[in-house]
């Protein structure tokens, strides 16, 4: 990358905040010192998440918890990139990252001992044939994609963790790959991640919980104080969404589209229609999700099946979406702003501060999800028209 004289060098960081808390602050910390960058600049997914779930409080008030925690410019990863598997999910936000000119890119690893990305990616790169030809003669019909891909990688790759169950690391390996096929790749920073481990479901003695503890405890109405932001505790006190909102909008759109319509919906292969149908008895989406759900058919899987099926996405729609991604920008700091003028002229993604018609127009996939997110609850502020980006006077 070299030195740019007189440049701001910025580190990117990819993220859900779903809620933002500690152990995020404490993330952007270690970007900021462990890249010296000037400004941290954060792609976080909009709406809807990468495991297939809306979120529990909307982006623009997951952007604002972010910006007043020490994020400089936060933008939003689109559905079509952010409601997918890690390969795709990284893709869009690396392709965001590197179009915003960042420098660098941090993240989070659960890897229990250091583990060489960039080495890594570098080999895979290399070596792909390898890796398919495996992939191809060894793949068991009853594993999962990525349980295939690991086998593949642990057979050829020495150095490769056995530990590859671990969600974070897969990002990580995703987010290697990525950088690397462009001309000027960010610098990688894994951080290792403190204390609380990325699922794991109970408010610890610290004060840094994991994201799943902190939904739970808010859903069983037990006090987070002290583990989230104040501001964010107000709004998860104010209204939290879950799957159970759009339960009666995603069982009537199933009961009401043909068998013959739901097989041209995005990812929906194997004769799962038929289940589907069959499982519509279900009074609540926890019920209909446990009666789905299969060793093939991970929950994470049929989640984000379902986010498609209540966007009525289509194959066509989504990969229209993914060449068609434009930068919204939720916010900014002082410092993020004067990067983001820097950063004008030199990207290739177009830049959204704000929504139209032209721009409903050209990306009517992410209006048309944030549209349905808002059917949740009438509470739920208009996410888009007339919606400038946050500015955080610093």
């Amino acid at each position: 990358m070299g030195e740019r004289s007189g440049e701001m060098q910025a580190c990117g960081i990819v993220v859900e905040y779903n809620p933002f808390h500690n152990g995020h602050e404490f993330h952007v910390q270690q970007a900021r010192k462990a890249s010296g960058a000037d400004v941290v600049v954060a792609v976080m997914s909009g709406n809807f998440l990468q495991r297939g779930e809306p979120a529990i409080v909307d982006k623009w008030q997951r952007a604002r918890a972010a910006l007043e925690n020490g994020v400089d410019l936060i933008v939003e990863l689109p559905p079509a990139w952010s409601v997918q598997s890690a390969d795709f999910f990284a893709k869009g936000a690396i392709s965001i990252l590197q179009s915003l000119d960042c420098s660098f890119l941090c993240f989070g690893t659960d890897a229990p001992e250091p583990f060489d990305y960039e080495a890594f990616a570098h080999f895979e790169q290399n070596n792909q044939e390898v890796i398919d030809q495996f992939f191809q003669e060894n793949a068991s019909e009853n594993q999962t994609y990525t349980q295939k891909m690991h086998a593949a990688f642990a057979a050829v790759y020495p150095d490769f963790l056995a530990e590859a169950h671990l969600p974070n690391h897969i990002l990580g390996m995703r987010y290697a790959r990525e950088t690397c096929q462009y001309p000027s790749p960010m610098k990688l920073l894994p951080i290792s991640r403190k204390q609380a481990a990325y699922h794991s479901q109970e408010l610890s003695g610290g004060m840094i919980a994991s994201a799943t503890a902190i939904r739970k405890a808010v859903k069983a109405g037990q006090e987070i104080k002290g583990y989230v932001p104040e501001s964010v505790r107000n709004d998860l006190l104010d209204q939290t969404i879950d799957w159970e909102f759009f339960w009666p909008l995603l069982q009537y759109q199933l009961i009401a589209t043909p068998l013959e319509q739901l097989r041209t919906r995005y990812q929906v292969t194997e004769g799962l229609e038929y289940r589907i149908k069959d499982c519509l008895h279900a009074t609540s989406f926890a019920e209909f999700m446990a009666l789905l759900k299969t060793k093939r058919y991970t929950r994470t899987r049929l989640q984000r099946l379902m986010c498609y099926l209540l966007f009525q996405a289509t194959s066509e729609e989504v990969q229209q979406a993914q060449k068609n991604t434009g930068i919204r920008i939720l916010g900014f700091t002082t410092a993020g702003q004067t990067y983001l003028k820097q950063v004008k002229k030199k990207t290739d993604l177009p830049l959204i501060s704000k929504f139209g018609k032209k721009e409903s127009e050209r990306f009517g996939y992410s209006l048309r999800v944030d549209q349905i997110y808002q059917l949740a609850s009438p509470q739920i502020v208009e996410q888009n028209f007339g919606r400038s980006p946050i500015f955080l006077k610093n």
